[in-house]
């Protein structure tokens, strides 16, 4: 049997509204990959409901550091997404400092569509360019990519030439690889964009256009990435995975008609994850 790989998981967790760790700890567990949740708030519906009862774990987050340490547990990748405020930043810190070895993803869970999140305050979002510097990878979207590099969000299409520029500006603040998700190319292409440092490699990957958003779906991008990744899969191979589960699981719930609140409805798919038979779509830029 091979090795578990373990996860830490410093997420919120929303009780109505698929997100977060509602969605990171069963894709990652359908991968084989452990979940060790480190939950940054408790919300009774995630903030895309407008009205919801949050509290904030800040206070837990240093004490659950400190035990693990105790504890001499080992993670293969620390994994940040939603943060509820700037100390949280500090903490995410201390915990990519304690774990080297492990693999470092920083989802910069910032806004969407143009806009910042309602509980993203300016000083938590000119921050989030600290976890970005010790990062090996990064997932944000158009929105968070705009936001950390300090452009405007562009509206309608964009050039690969663009998409590349911004890519290496994002990596040149630390990660080693960098993807874009939610990207409007020339002819209206929707893709996820792709680099690595590395090896100085940019690819992209077209994606079905579904006319819906729906929460959680860069949580779950981000999940199968990983999951990919720590399985022995490229970045390419891993994105493509990523992006077709992705689609898969928001073509469904498209055809279902549900709210975009409720999420991608993924729980009767999970066993496309089990099997390994992912193809990568990638191509060069």
């Amino acid at each position: 049997m091979k090795e578990i790989k373990k996860v830490a998981a410093i997420q919120d967790l929303s009780g109505i509204g698929r997100c977060s760790l509602t969605v990171i700890i069963p894709v990652l567990s359908a991968m084989g990959v452990q979940v060790c949740p480190v939950p940054t708030a408790v919300l009774s519906a995630h903030t895309g409901y407008g009205e919801f009862v949050m509290h904030d774990l800040t206070d837990f987050m240093m004490p659950a550091l400190e035990h693990y340490k105790k504890l001499n547990v080992g993670f293969d990748c620390v994994y940040s997404g939603f943060l509820a405020s700037s100390e949280q930043i500090d903490h995410c810190l201390e915990f990519f400092s304690a774990f080297p070895d492990a693999l470092k993803l920083v989802d910069p869970v910032m806004g969407d569509d143009g806009k910042a999140y309602a509980t993203y305050t300016p000083e938590l979002c000119a921050r989030m360019s600290e976890l970005v510097a010790v990062a090996d990878i990064i997932t944000p979207n158009l929105t968070e990519a705009a936001i950390l590099l300090g452009e405007d969000y562009p509206e309608g299409e964009v050039s690969e030439e663009k998409m590349k520029s911004w890519l290496v500006r994002l990596s040149d603040m630390g990660a080693q690889k960098v993807v874009i998700t939610s990207v409007t190319l020339e002819n209206g292409q929707m893709a996820t964009v792709g680099y690595n440092k590395a090896n100085g490699s940019f690819c992209k990957l077209s994606n079905s256009l579904v006319p819906a958003h729906y929460s959680g779906t860069g949580d779950m991008f981000a999940s199968v990435l990983i999951g990919s990744l720590l399985n022995g899969k490229d970045l390419s191979a891993a994105m493509s995975r990523a992006a077709d589960f992705t689609e898969h699981t928001l073509r469904i719930t498209y055809e279902h008609k549900r709210p975009w609140t409720d999420g991608l409805m993924f729980e009767g798919e999970l066993g496309e994850l089990v099997s390994d038979n992912g193809v990568d779509r990638c191509v060069r830029m």
